[in-house]
């Protein structure tokens, strides 16, 4: 039998592609001027670029975060294939690097340097309420400092964009390991967001 990570077995789980092939996909963006919350997630991971939609993978806690804090009010459970409806109820997502890896870990420091110029160039041109950094790791580096999770007092020139950062939403986030570890920070941007609308 072919041994684990054999091309045979990555074109099973791939469909007709290799891992090679899924590397040099990517994900579309999903931004436009004035969206309610812009999520921002470090990369695309291979499982959502073979899929072709954000947080697709199976371990991610995103979707089950959404649901149960009816940030997005849906009669119906959401999920990965629900990210171009969420777009259309104010809801973006973006990444900080386009490029597909095997992991985050696969970045070089200059590729997440150069996709934080990038972003901020994002951010002054669409102009988000809220900029919600998926990742307290990933938003320290876009500000270059240490941070605490929750809403930040940082601003960014020639904007009103109120940025966020909570823990990735991946199951392999060590201190956050479970989708009900999460709810809160979920909950809370649903509270930042309201408030923010009110004072409009």
């Amino acid at each position: 039998s072919p041994k684990k990570g054999s091309p045979k077995k990555i074109a099973r789980k791939f469909g007709e592609l290799t891992e090679d092939e899924v590397l040099q996909k990517g994900l579309p963006e999903l931004i436009k001027k004035d969206l309610d919350i812009l999520f921002v997630g470090i990369n695309p991971s291979l499982d959502a670029a073979y899929i072709g939609h954000y947080y697709a993978g199976n371990s991610n806690h995103f979707w089950a975060c959404m649901n149960q804090t009816q940030l997005v009010p849906s009669d119906r459970q959401l999920s990965h294939t629900d990210d171009d409806y969420c777009f259309s109820q104010g809801i973006g997502f973006t990444c900080m690097v386009s490029k597909t890896t095997r992991g985050a870990a696969d970045l070089t420091k200059s590729e997440m340097m150069e996709g934080s110029e990038e972003l901020k160039r994002k951010l002054k041109e669409f102009k988000p309420k809220i900029a919600c950094f998926n990742g307290k790791g990933m938003y320290e580096l876009f500000l270059g400092e240490k941070c605490s999770m929750g809403e930040q007092s940082f601003k960014l020139d020639d904007t009103d964009t109120v940025f966020y950062a909570m823990p990735s939403t991946s199951a392999r986030a060590a201190s956050f390991p479970r989708a009900s570890d999460k709810f809160k920070f979920f909950l809370e941007l649903k509270t930042i967001l309201q408030r923010l609308k009110t004072e409009q």
